[in-house]
């Protein structure tokens, strides 16, 4: 749980620092940009610790990992922070925890019991009650696109730790960043030939400090602890610390990047926080093997 919390701390100033970026970066260059900015600590890690490759199955799970935390969460949360504010999507980015719990019952067998569904399924209404409440009644453009980022996000999040129990968490991050990178290089050289014809002039170094905020934190580090913190205490349960992100974003936004928060976005962040404490309390039985000591904690 420790460690879990540890990277929703880290995750928590992604969607501040991703809406500084792209008041100047194409939301696309952002998203694909910083994966491709992180494969390269990745290798070098990799390289350094003369890491075993992965199996062709777990390959098939480090492309699914890609594909959620590498491609679609990065595009479209950023594409949303074109449109709303990071407290906004912080919210909405509260479902992630449900969507990580469905994917882990499925992926890794874990099963929460009643209760911890219900105290999940009463935390993600919130949710939703909150985006509806904040659009005038109506879910916005830029809710969708995180409704979006948080379905296929989640998959890599419950994969990723499903992978973790067998390679280790530091490993599934590196090697899913590494393995992407060939697909990334490409489009990245042609969103950043594009960003650089349509904006000719210097880049703030507001912006470049932000960007290199995702890619080094929010891309690499941050799921150090959080892919071994899944792992060990299980994908379902330390998943709900997630929902705790809501409070640390929205304080940041306020805080650091002079978002005004109303004091509703408080009070629906502090009944979806009641949540986290009695799923935290639920049984989740699990049929899955302990994770295995990296040799890089030892």
């Amino acid at each position: 749980m420790l460690l879990g919390l540890v990277g929703v701390i880290i995750f928590s100033l992604t969607l501040p620092m991703t809406r500084i970026v792209v008041q100047e970066f194409n939301p696309f260059l952002n998203g694909l940009g910083r994966a491709l900015a992180a494969s390269v600590p990745a290798a070098a890690l990799l390289a350094w610790r003369r890491e075993r490759r992965p199996n062709r199955a777990q390959l098939k799970g480090l492309a699914v990992t890609a594909l959620g935390v590498i491609i679609a969460f990065p595009v479209f949360s950023a594409w949303a922070m074109k449109s709303v504010p990071a407290s906004h999507g912080a919210l909405v980015n509260g479902l992630q925890p449900m969507f990580v719990a469905i994917y882990a019952a499925w992926l890794s067998r874990e099963r929460p019991s009643l209760a911890f569904w219900v105290s999940a399924a009463v935390g993600s209404a919130l949710v939703i009650a909150y985006a509806l409440h904040a659009g005038g009644g109506a879910l916005q453009a830029g809710d969708l696109l995180m409704l979006g980022a948080v379905a296929v996000g989640a998959l890599g999040y419950a994969e990723g730790a499903r992978i973790a129990r067998e390679l280790g968490g530091w490993q599934v991050i590196c090697w899913a960043l590494v393995l992407a990178a060939p697909f990334l290089a490409i489009p990245v050289a042609w969103l950043g030939w594009q960003q650089h014809l349509s904006h000719p002039g210097p880049v703030a170094l507001r912006t470049w400090l932000a960007f290199g905020y995702v890619s080094l934190f929010s891309q690499f580090i941050g799921f150090f602890a959080w892919y071994a913190g899944l792992a060990m205490g299980g994908t379902a349960r330390v998943g709900q610390v997630q929902l705790l992100q809501i409070f640390f974003t929205i304080a940041f936004a306020s805080l650091f990047f002079g978002e005004t928060v109303a004091p509703s976005t408080w009070l629906f962040a502090a009944a979806v926080i009641a949540t986290v404490v009695l799923g935290r309390k639920a049984a989740v039985r699990t049929t899955t093997t302990p994770p295995r000591t990296t040799r890089l904690a030892r």
